[in-house]
């Protein structure tokens, strides 16, 4: 009789009344085109190298794979991604460098692909090969060694980098539904990667995936990404953890279990990919101040 009475819970909006950020989801072919007409701000620099990193299982392979997608109109698996959710381990081996092709043409941005960091000081990629990889030390095809970072001696170190060698951007991949639980240890690490590159004016980035997973609002509609509680919430927690501003942090959704491609996860791709070309580029215009 006491239950017949009750009144029912009260559940909050998880809705903002407006998008905290303004997005157009119209510019698709926009963003293509700018990106494909996009030239290097140094004549001796035929392409800008970005590194990305991130967390293991995070979605860094697929990201760079998502990206291709979004300009080749269909799934594609250029870069091999682990189907067993990830692991505990980096599936990732080696460094290697992946182009995009647009249109019958190479666009002039390379993505390297870097092994996943690992919450413990021995594992994972070591934030020294990462920090020599953005410097453009490590050559495509090195190894990682979970035991030790590479050293002056090994045949893809390279000691006298040229800047066409050199990353202008650190791409760091997290899981939006593990932001709040990510490991001490790991933030050392980042904090680490990130104190050692901003010396010499190298920006970090951070892209968010799985926002489909980690809110049901989202899920259901990925048109609201920007008017979503959680997303919000996981950015700015992600930004006062990592250090990066909001400015620089763009949610996404790669291409998981899709066999054709979609526009509204291809504009959030391709807008993340823009600011990231652009905040690449601005650094190689400064490059005579550091």
């Amino acid at each position: 009789m006491g239950l017949s009475g009750s009144k029912p819970v009260h559940q909050p909006n998880p809705e903002l009344d407006r998008p905290w950020r303004n997005f157009d989801w119209g510019i698709k072919e926009d963003l293509k085109e700018k990106l494909e007409n996009f030239s290097p701000s140094d004549p001796n620099v035929k392409d800008i190298k970005i590194l990305v990193t991130g967390q293991v299982g995070a979605g860094k392979s697929s990201f760079i794979n998502s990206i291709n997608n979004a300009f080749q109109g269909r799934i594609t698996s250029r870069v091999l991604v682990n189907s067993s959710g990830g692991g505990s381990h980096s599936f990732t081996q080696k460094l290697k460098g992946f182009t995009i092709r647009s249109g019958g043409k190479t666009l002039p941005f390379v993505f390297k692909d870097i092994m996943g960091l690992e919450a413990e000081i021995l594992a994972g990629s070591q934030a020294d090969d990462i920090i020599n990889a953005v410097f453009g030390h490590v050559k495509d095809g090195y190894k990682f060694n979970e035991a030790e970072t590479i050293s002056h001696e090994d045949q893809h170190y390279t000691s006298d980098p040229l800047l066409s060698d050199q990353a202008f951007c650190l791409v760091y991949v997290i899981d939006t539904n593990t932001v709040e639980l990510t490991n001490e240890k790991l933030i050392d690490k980042l904090k680490i990667i990130r104190k050692r590159i901003s010396e010499r004016g190298i920006p970090q980035v951070v892209v968010m995936t799985k926002v489909d997973e980690a809110c049901p609002l989202v899920k259901k509609d990925l048109r609201k990404i920007y008017t979503s509680k959680i997303i919000k919430e996981r950015m700015e927690l992600c930004s006062a953890k990592i250090g990066v501003p909001l400015s620089n942090i763009f949610p996404v959704k790669n291409y998981h279990n899709e066999i054709n491609t979609d526009d509204d996860i291809d504009v959030l791709i391709l807008k993340a990919l823009e600011q990231i070309v652009y905040i690449a580029n601005d650094r190689l215009v400064d490059n005579e101040s550091y």
